[in-house]
Parts: C-alpha cells; sequence; structure tokens
C-alpha cells in the first residue's frame, strides 16, 4: 500500500516568508484528468518521498500543486529581467508557482516548482498553461545535463493535465514539477532594485548568501563577495556548456540564475556540426544567443546584476561602480581558465600541461572542425579511438584530413590518456533529431522513443549494445533544425 505523498512531506515557505514583497500567494489550476506520464523515482527517493506515493490521486496532486500539505504557501515569485536586450520591469512567474521548499536527503534545501499550472498575476496576455512536448523536452534536457555533471535544476514529473491547450494547433496539456536549489535569478535582483527598497534588496542578498554562496557573510564586503561567487559559477556553468555543445536558446537574465544552476530549458539544443555561429532557436533572429556568443552574454547579465546591487557595494556611487569593473573583469580569465581545463580533459591531456601549449593546440583544433563543419559529440568519441592508435575514424570526418592528421601527430606525442577521455566525452547526448522524434510520438500517445532516449542520455559516458542510432549523428536528410520557446 503507498503512502499517502501529503503526509510524508513538509514545504516550507521560507522565500515568501522572507521576500514577501517578491511573492504572489496563488494556487495552480486544477486539471481535468490528471495523469502521470514519466516519473524521476531517484530524484522522488533524494526528496524523501515514497516514489509510489506520488502515482496515486493525492501523490499527482501535489504534483500538479492542488493538494499541497497543510501550512504550504504557494507563490509566483516575481522577477524582472532583459529580454534579447530590452528591459522587462515586469515579467515573473507567469505560468509557474513555487510550492515551497523542501529537505532533501543530504539536508540541502530544494525549491519543489511547477510549470504550466496556470495563469498568475505576471501572465500579461499568457494562458498560463503549458503543452506536453515543451514540458517533456525540459524534463529531458535538465536529466541529460545532470547525467553529464552540469550543474542544472532537476525534473521530478511530468503530468499530463487532459486539458487541451491552443498554439499554433490544439495541443495536449502538462505540467511539470521541476526541483532546484532556489529560483533567484538575476532578474529577481533587477526587480527589488527596481522597487528603490533599498532594504528589500539587502534582504534579498542576504537570502542568497544564506541559501547558496554562505563563505561570502564572512568576507570584509559581503555583497561584493556574493556577486564574485555568482561570477565564478556561472562562469564555471558556461564552460561546461560550450565543452558539451550545449545552446540554451533564451539567455535572458531572468534565465540566469544566482546558485549558477541552468534553468528554464525551452528553445535549447546541442550542436550538431561545429560552427560558434549556430542559432537553434526560431526567437533569436539576430543570432544573440548563438553558441559562439554565449560566454559574452554571460558577462554582460551578469553586469546586470552588478549594476543591481550597486548600493550594497558601497555607498559612494563611484567607488561602488568601480568595485563592479574590477570584479566583471575577471569573468573573462575565470570562464577561460574553466574551458582549458576542460578542454585538456577532452583530449585527455595531463592538467599541469603548459597552458600555452594546450591553448594553441585546442585554438588549432577548433579552426578545424569549423572549416571542416565535423560533428562536434561525433568527432571526440572518434578521438578517443585515435588515442588508442585507431586515427582513421576520426580522420574520415574531415574532407581535407591532411591538416587534422598533422595535428593529430602533435598531439599524440603529448600521450592522451584515453581512459580520461572515455570519461569525459559524452557517447550520448540528447540529438536534436531523436529529440523531435521522441516528442512527436509522445504528442501522440507514445512514450516508448522518448522513454529510450531517456535511458541513453541517462548514462552518457557508457557505451552500450542497442543504443548505436543514440549515438550516430544526424541523418543528412534532418535539414535546418529551429527549436521553439512552446509558450
Amino acid at each position: 500500500m503507498s503512502v499517502d505523498a501529503q503526509s510524508t512531506v513538509s514545504l516550507d515557505g521560507q522565500f515568501a516568508r522572507e521576500l514577501p514583497e517578491l511573492a504572489t500567494p496563488w494556487q495552480a489550476e486544477p486539471a481535468p484528468d490528471p495523469r502521470l506520464l514519466v516519473l524521476n523515482e531517484p530524484l522522488a527517493a533524494q526528496l524523501g518521498f515514497d516514489p509510489a506515493s506520488l502515482r496515486n490521486a493525492e501523490g499527482l496532486g501535489l504534483l500538479i500543486g492542488t493538494a499541497l500539505p497543510d501550512g504550504a504557501t504557494p507563490v509566483a515569485q516575481g522577477y524582472a529581467g532583459h529580454q534579447f536586450g530590452s528591459y522587462s520591469p515586469r515579467l515573473g512567474d507567469g505560468r509557474a508557482l513555487l510550492l515551497g521548499e523542501i529537505a532533501d536527503a543530504q539536508g540541502r534545501l530544494r525549491d519543489l516548482h511547477l510549470k504550466g499550472s496556470g495563469r498568475t498575476p505576471f501572465a500579461r496576455r499568457g494562458d498560463g498553461l503549458a503543452t506536453l512536448g515543451p514540458m517533456l523536452r525540459e524534463y529531458l534536457i535538465s536529466e541529460a545535463m545532470h547525467a553529464l555533471d552540469i550543474p542544472t535544476t532537476r525534473s521530478l514529473a511530468v503530468v499530463a493535465t487532459g486539458r487541451q491547450v491552443r498554439r499554433e494547433t490544439m495541443l495536449p496539456g502538462a505540467v511539470l514539477t521541476r526541483v532546484a536549489s532556489s529560483h533567484l535569478r538575476v532578474g529577481s535582483f533587477q526587480y527589488a532594485r527596481a522597487m528603490d527598497n533599498q532594504d528589500l534588496l539587502r534582504r534579498l542578498a542576504d537570502h542568497a548568501i544564506a541559501r547558496h554562496h554562505p563563505g561570502a557573510a564572512q568576507a570584509q564586503n559581503p555583497y561584493l563577495a556574493l556577486f564574485e561567487a555568482v561570477l565564478a559559477a556561472q562562469a564555471s556553468l558556461l564552460a561546461r556548456w560550450m565543452l558539451v555543445g550545449f545552446i540554451h536558446g533564451v539567455m535572458n537574465t531572468d534565465n540566469m540564475t544566482i546558485s549558477g544552476e541552468g534553468i528554464d530549458y525551452g528553445p535549447c539544443a546541442f550542436m550538431d556540426v561545429f560552427d560558434p555561429a549556430t542559432v537553434y532557436s526560431s526567437i533569436d533572429e539576430g543570432g544573440r544567443y548563438a553558441y559562439g556568443n554565449q560566454p559574452l552574454v554571460a558577462q554582460w547579465n551578469l553586469a546586470r546584476l552588478a549594476e543591481a546591487l550597486l548600493p550594497l557595494f558601497h555607498e559612494d556611487q563611484e567607488q561602488a561602480v568601480a568595485l563592479a569593473q574590477e570584479s566583471l573583469g575577471a569573468f573573462h580569465s575565470k570562464y577561460s581558465a574553466e574551458w582549458l581545463a576542460g578542454m585538456k580533459t577532452k583530449l585527455g591531456l595531463a592538467a599541469n600541461l603548459d597552458d600555452d601549449v594546450a591553448t594553441a593546440l585546442t585554438d588549432e583544433l577548433v579552426s578545424l572542425l569549423q572549416e571542416g563543419r565535423v560533428d562536434y559529440t561525433s568527432f571526440f568519441g572518434s578521438l578517443g579511438r585515435a588515442a588508442r592508435g585507431d586515427v582513421e575514424p576520426a580522420s574520415l570526418m574531415f574532407a581535407n584530413p591532411a591538416g587534422f592528421e598533422a595535428w593529430v601527430q602533435r598531439w599524440r606525442a603529448l600521450d592522451p590518456d584515453a581512459e580520461l577521455m572515455d570519461r569525459s566525452n559524452p557517447v550520448y547526448i540528447p540529438r536534436n533529431h531523436l529529440v523531435e522524434e521522441a516528442l512527436a510520438a509522445a504528442v501522440d500517445g507514445d512514450l516508448e522513443p522518448f522513454s529510450k532516449l531517456l535511458a541513453a542520455v541517462g548514462a552518457p559516458f557508457e557505451e552500450r549494445p542497442g543504443f548505436e542510432r543514440y549515438a550516430a549523428a544526424a541523418p543528412e536528410d534532418f535539414g535546418p533544425y529551429r527549436t521553439f520557446c512552446g509558450t
């Protein structure tokens, strides 16, 4: 007999209690016919749930926010944001709810959060709902990122609502239950700063320090230390994205977390052919968030965070700006160091290899990959075989292999560690053609392709028989690829 999920969990309302100016009490809309489609049982167990308890009627009510434990205080969070460079002072959770915080098995506080739970006061002209495909996409991508050991929000469940949602056509509705270290964003600080309430800004910063960067509290200037901790976390995150060829697609300031976790996987994708100009998002017409632009955009977003925090850096505006500029200037070196260290690992090179040697080698390789229009993920898999002496599979990926073959001789002279490469270069990623295939089948009622793809990307470094198609590059007839936000 399963246990009532509500009786086994307590949802705190710390965010709502400490920052009521940023929290609007709200309730999720009832679902006409809720049906559990995907449940992350290992994550459920980490959060203290009996997974079986989430499969009954009470558990479904918890997963869609309509049957919460006594004392829960669900809220829609307020935040601002620069969207494609244009400032919107009032965005907020238009179709989302923070149900509350829950302690996991290690005692770490985690947000339990919904997407697609209905209109809130922040919804503007939106319907507050979500369709099945985009919610399954976020589930798949977030769990793939977790398996790649990249900091990310997690997905606990996707529940079909039984409601049809109008987009270009009528589509099945769904709710995603999401788990995060928190949902504090750069946009949260922009929102507080726009209120011209320094007490609120300080309380928000104190909340962020306690929740994510407690070491900053001991610094001489805690709020500058908070900014520097966020900057370091984001530099590391962006390097990891770039190393696996991930393109977020909508790097607005409301989609950059204070924790350093990836969040809001809408029109995101993993790069097929290597090209820094790659854009997949249908709404990114100018290429602002192209693959190669992502580190620059991250630094730009962090500059907006610094602007919001200026009153806390120093009471003198000029000195506050000088402190912010000095700290912000460290982003490029931190990102570059993280990326180069990651590339050394991907190439099987010793961590103590001279950085100038490693930089020259990686710069040349990047140029060769771009010139040859080589599939990024497949190449590094083939390079692992080259480290063992079989250069041909990698060489055949280049139309004119002479340049690569000269490069590979210099690389092999450095005695690359093939086993390190195996542990660092994924065999399986959520390849775009397979994602689209799985989502289309799921919308038609067949979850098997989704489940198989999820199983592949859930263990990305382990090559397994029977999963060959999940490691293969996109077929030539797949054509130009575009992803869509789904709102």
